[in-house]
């Protein structure tokens, strides 16, 4: 009996000991943010001192610090949760310099909300708008700095509007996202209770989860909204009605998850991009999307791709539309590895120039960290 008395009295010494380190290594951690929030303010007084109306976010610059915290990291947190951690640090950081404002598929509680968090951080100014154009156009003119769009889903394929507006629009991309989509059935609390008569969400959601649906709820109403978070408010009115969506949406909404990852396939990932209006230099590990306009004759692909191919470019994606110019005439987005300032993809670059090819660089950026 003393001897085990005398172990839990050990215990409890060794328990102390480790909480009092937890609160020196606390008090260490909020020394040292302050001292980098502090910095990043004298970083933002000598970029204003040389140019009033410079950039403050450079996404090159963020892709480089995450890859070296990254390769730092010696656990026992993995890689990706401490870039996020780092993430968030930055966030804050820059909402200090200046606040970043970024335009996304709304309502609150979308995946488009959801990946703009995972992009920029909390600190981040998220102003939700109704249409994919209206994203593009609240960069175009100014009213935001960024915006955030969906391009393609990897079960669903191409979002056919975001590849047909960068046809028409001046913006350049400068980032890039992967959200894995996760699809719940949500509703009202004992929603499940009640018949259900009617499913609300977008299309994508709705399609990505056709199998599951079949299955569960063949007689149900399927009703494509606007937007998933749309979905949820409709759901959370309806008696008999549920939405799919994903969890991120409950926090904006009396709603619960009352299924979880109903999508048919599990390996679901959205990818998007993020849309501004500067340049963004080299970060090391690139990618940039080509927008290319060809004649309809002959090989006319085949010489698109043979510069890229002879000049070892790593084509990644490939994605063709209808001009709207003139019938059966198409132009072709080309995502490749590389920045469009690195030697090899300059080079393939000159040769469009005078050829029947017209080539227009959409933008470089940083390949996706986390």
């Amino acid at each position: 009996m003393n001897e085990s008395k005398d172990l839990d009295q050990q215990n409890a010494l060794s328990l102390d000991a480790l909480r009092k380190r937890i609160n020196a290594v606390d008090g260490e951690l909020l020394s040292l943010i302050s001292e980098r929030a502090q910095l990043a303010q004298r970083v933002a007084e000598a970029k204003l001192a040389e140019d009033p109306d410079t950039v403050f976010y450079r996404p090159e610059r963020e892709a480089q610090v995450m890859r070296r915290i990254m390769a730092l990291n010696e656990g026992p947190l993995s890689d990706e949760e401490m870039a996020r951690l780092f993430r968030e640090i930055m966030s804050s950081c820059l909402a200090l310099e200046q606040p970043v404002s970024v335009a996304y598929l709304g309502p609150n509680g979308t995946y488009s909300q959801q990946a703009t968090l995972k992009h920029f951080g909390g600190a981040v100014e998220g102003v939700p708008v109704a249409t994919i154009p209206d994203v593009f156009r609240q960069v175009e003119v100014g009213q935001v700095a960024y915006g955030v769009v969906p391009v393609e889903n990897s079960t669903e394929g191409a979002i056919n509007q975001t590849f047909d507006m960068f046809v028409s629009s001046n913006v350049r991309v400068c980032g890039e996202i992967f959200l894995p989509i996760h699809n719940n059935l949500i509703g009202r609390r004992g929603a499940l209770d009640e018949p259900i008569e009617r499913i609300y969400s977008h299309s994508q959601p709705l399609a990505q989860c056709r199998g599951w649906l079949a299955v569960h709820y063949p007689q149900a109403e399927l009703i494509a909204v606007s937007s998933n978070a749309e979905a949820v408010r409709l759901a959370e009115q309806d008696k008999n009605g549920v939405a799919i969506a994903g969890s991120h949406a409950t926090h904006y909404f009396d709603v619960d998850v009352l299924v979880r990852n109903i999508e048919d396939l599990a390996s679901n990932v959205t990818h998007f991009l993020v849309i501004g209006r500067e340049p963004v230099g080299p970060s090391g590990d690139d990618r940039t999307l080509l927008l290319a306009s060809v004649h309809n004759q002959p090989g006319a692909l085949e010489r698109l791709l043979e510069p890229l191919s002879r000049h070892g470019i790593d084509i990644t994606h490939l994605e063709s539309r209808p001009s709207r110019v003139q019938p059966w005439h198409y132009v072709f987005f080309v995502e490749v590895k590389g920045h469009c300032e690195d030697g090899p993809l300059a080079q393939a670059l000159e040769e469009y120039e005078g050829s029947m090819i017209d080539i227009r660089v959409l933008g470089s950026w940083p390949s996706a960290v986390i």
